[in-house]
């Protein structure tokens, strides 16, 4: 990144180039992410988390933005800003900003009494734009805006009562058993957060009633399978320490954290797509990648071995009514 300009209180500016396009990065040196505190001597308390600034942020996407494009391309997207990082307030944004540039895509999407302008992210220099909007996190719908009843994406959210992944390694494994019986590839990515996300991928031929009430048979087969340590109640104080198994974003305009997304957390960490070996390894935690080494992890193609193109629910529709 090349820049000019004096101090790191935000006035400088710089500018990334990204595929055809620069863009220009306002306030690059802006820390959104404390590292590790000092001590008096200016050393670090804990051993060397260093800061995550705005400049990071934007190299972060478009060093990754050539794994991240295929899974946000044509889809409305909703933001997660946090312009004055971490420690500062938060937005959820769903219509574009205002400066928004002619040349990045939008989609005017229905909703109750109106529409609202999605940001559409189809290439690295949009990307780069709204990181450098302080954009930390992408929520992505699970349909494309030219079918946006007709998702292509299924998503289990696997949700511990605690902060402890090892209950949502062993739901995630007895998920893909069950959509194994169903005949439904399915991939796994870490939230970056405490859980999970088991995606299948679908051929938008059903819409979203019919998707949602799939989802939640699914899960109501597999609650029934294992009842002492898996949930479908919606209430929180009626789960009893259960792992919640969440299938709400199956709907219309519900948004999903996109893989590659960073997590507004200590340390940064990514939403990370891993293979089911990898889900099996205790090592693997919902934060066990970051900005700082999630790139090695993308470039092993965690996801290869799926089929690219979405499966028809009928077929898995009469399996699991079949189990019902």
């Amino acid at each position: 990144m090349s820049a000019t300009g004096a101090d790191s209180a935000g006035t400088e500016e710089g500018s990334v180039r990204a595929g055809r396009r620069t863009v220009r990065i306002h306030r690059p040196r802006k820390v959104l992410f404390p590292g590790s505190a000092r001590s008096t001597d200016g050393a670090r308390t804990d051993g060397g988390r260093a800061d995550v600034t705005k400049a990071d942020l934007v190299e972060y996407y478009r060093s990754v933005a050539r794994h991240m494009m295929p899974e946000l391309r044509g889809r409305p997207l909703m933001l997660e800003r946090h312009p004055d990082g971490l420690d500062g307030p938060r937005f959820m944004q769903k219509n574009i900003p205002g400066n928004y540039p002619d040349w990045a895509r939008r989609a005017e999407m229905a909703k109750k009494g109106g529409t609202v302008t999605h940001p559409v992210c189809d290439d690295t220099a949009t990307l780069v734009f709204l990181a450098d909007q302080a954009s930390v996190t992408f929520h992505r719908w699970l349909s494309r805006a030219d079918r946006p009843d007709h998702p292509d994406r299924l998503v289990f959210d696997l949700d511990p009562a605690r902060d402890d992944f090892e209950p949502v390694r062993a739901a995630a494994l007895l998920l893909r058993e069950l959509l194994d019986e169903l005949a439904l590839p399915a991939s796994a990515m870490t939230t970056g957060s405490k859980g999970l996300h088991v995606i299948v991928r679908l051929d938008r031929r059903t819409a979203f009633d019919e998707v949602r009430a799939f989802a939640m048979d699914v899960a109501r087969v597999l609650a029934a399978r294992d009842p002492d340590r898996l949930t479908t109640e919606q209430r929180t104080d009626a789960r009893a320490g259960r792992l919640y198994l969440d299938v709400q974003r199956n709907a219309y305009a519900q948004t999903a954290v996109a893989p590659y997304s960073v997590r507004p957390k200590e340390g940064a960490p990514v939403a990370t797509p891993i293979s089911w070996d990898q889900v099996k390894d205790p090592a693997v935690t919902a934060r066990r990648w970051t900005v700082a080494d999630v790139m090695e992890q993308a470039r092993t193609r965690p996801w290869s071995d799926v089929p690219a193109r979405g499966r028809s629910l009928a077929p898995a529709r009469r399996r699991l009514d079949a189990l019902l």
